[in-house]
């Protein structure tokens, strides 16, 4: 292999999420990266810093094993006889660790060796010493390497300037925090507790590997709707498609029930039978990958048991909207169905997206502040949702939405806007989010575009119907064009 050609073909495979194991072994550690590597992670490196190399010999025949099997990289830290022993297909080297002349003359000519570095000065001498990529941080301060020196992201824009290797950016990063270090230009972000520690580990990993979409340009982004049908057209399965397509995205469906409804009221609804939504879902996934799925009128408690089913063998980021009645006020949710919500779907959700009345039946009790929603939302999380985005709109006040992302909470204000043209406000925000996830953006920055979204969509609503009117999709989508094309790494 060519010097060109190798460094060439390296460029192109160090990027993404690279994934540093920690002191997990056996199945434990084969389990846990084996699921990560199903969310997305395309680069391993072994790292155990407390186990002799002839104890640490299994662990990594059996890793470098799965990451042959499924195309990833196997890397090694800092051991060049581990790596060499187990057949990986490098090593990464800290200052201390050797050099990458002789990595290079015990690995071979193919061997990808990595460095880490934290200076310009460093990234310079093992981009000229002949290494394949650098590791450059700690970009933020790190509990997984104590001796771990905080660059910071200027230090990383500047290194970026003067190096031409790919990039990984270590220390502390999650998928809250890695849009800044993605933006200075790191072709990868190194992560251990985020997802070795995550006990939803191919979430976790999916999760961040979609913001690298971020360097896509638009369109991109896949989601599957599975909601009902609004003859109206201006909710479900309708409102989902024109909100997908109309903001960049790739967008499919399945149906689980037809109704008859316009703006005034729902007059009919037949489910459709629970394989058949089943069915429709699965041929779907079988063959497009399917970034993010929506849900939104599940109906009864035999389908939503069937969809948690498929959400759950599959690695895409779930956001539930728990339509229960509509904004005519007509029920669309049996009651048995509540407890197929609350047991099956919510512990598969990434995101929840209730509005009060549904955190109210959901929660069983009054959400009449924003301090009661706050103590909802993490209820609704203690009951399985991952991350929780309660919307304020029946609020006396003004309207706050609460966003409970991890263990932090976000707030988003907005003026209240007198208008009757609301139907399908929830539906359209939650394919909003799903779109904008689907296409890299952190989960805060999407519920904040997908809210400026909406209330555009309801400000420059055109009269339709003798009731709740539709909210105007076409007019919201222009106005937000430029935002979601500004912005996006390249």
């Amino acid at each position: 292999m060519t010097s060109s050609h190798h460094n060439s073909t390296v460029s192109k495979r160090i990027a993404g999420v690279y994934l540093i194991s920690d002191n997990k072994s056996g199945a434990q550690l084969y389990q846990q990266v084996s699921a990560a590597i199903d969310g997305g992670v395309q680069v391993v490196q072994f790292r155990d810093k407390q186990r002799r190399r002839g104890d640490k010999l299994p662990d990594a025949v059996a890793l470098r094993q799965l990451c042959h099997k499924t195309g990833t990289m196997f890397i090694i830290n800092d051991d060049i006889e581990l790596a060499r022993q187990c057949n990986a297909d490098g090593v990464h080297l800290g200052q201390q660790d050797g050099s990458v002349a002789a990595a290079r003359s015990t690995l071979g000519t193919s061997a990808v060796i990595g460095v880490s570095t934290r200076t310009t000065r460093q990234a310079l001498k093992a981009q000229m010493d002949g290494a394949d990529y650098i590791g450059v941080g700690s970009i933020y301060p790190t509990g997984t390497k104590q001796d771990a020196v905080h660059i910071g992201v200027d230090k990383l824009r500047e290194i970026r300037r003067a190096v031409q290797l790919p990039i990984v950016a270590i220390g502390g990063i999650d998928a809250s925090n890695m849009d800044a270090p993605l933006g200075a230009g790191a072709d990868a972000v190194a992560v251990v507790s985020a997802i070795m520690d995550n006990p939803a580990p191919t979430r976790a990993a999916h999760e961040m590997a979609l913001q690298f979409r971020r360097r896509q340009p638009l369109p991109c982004g896949s989601v599957l709707s599975v909601a009902g049908s609004d003859s109206g057209g201006g909710a479900g399965i309708q409102a989902d498609i024109k909100t997908i397509t109309l903001l960049g995205g790739y967008a499919s469906s399945a149906i689980t029930a037809v109704t008859a409804q316009n703006t005034c009221s729902v007059t009919a609804i037949h489910p459709l039978p629970a394989d058949f939504v089943r069915q429709q879902m699965e041929t779907v996934l079988d063959d497009i990958a399917i970034d993010v799925i929506k849900t939104g009128m599940l109906h009864n408690g035999e389908i939503i048991t069937t969809v948690a089913d498929i959400v759950r063998q599959h690695k895409a980021l779930t956001v539930i909207d728990p339509v229960m009645v509509a904004t005519s006020g007509d029920n669309l949710f049996q009651h048995q169905a509540l407890l197929a919500l609350r047991e099956q779907l919510l512990p598969c959700s990434y995101l929840l997206t209730p509005n009060i009345p549904e955190a109210e039946k959901l929660c069983d009790c009054a959400i009449t502040s924003v301090a009661a929603m706050e103590k909802a939302a993490r209820i609704l999380r203690d009951m399985g949702a991952a991350n929780v985005l309660l919307k304020g709109g029946h609020l006396a006040a003004e309207p706050v939405d609460v966003l409970l992302y991890g263990d932090k909470l976000h707030h988003f204000c907005s003026e209240r806007i007198p208008a009757t043209s609301t139907h399908g406000t929830g539906c359209t925000s939650a394919a909003a989010i799903a779109t904008l996830l689907a296409q890299g953006q952190a989960l805060p920055r999407a519920v904040a575009l997908a809210k400026q979204f909406i209330s555009s969509a309801i400000a420059t609503a055109i009269p339709i119907g003798g009731g709740h009117g539709p909210v105007n999709h076409y007019s919201a989508s222009r106005k937000l064009a430029d935002q979601l094309n500004c912005g996006r790494h390249h």
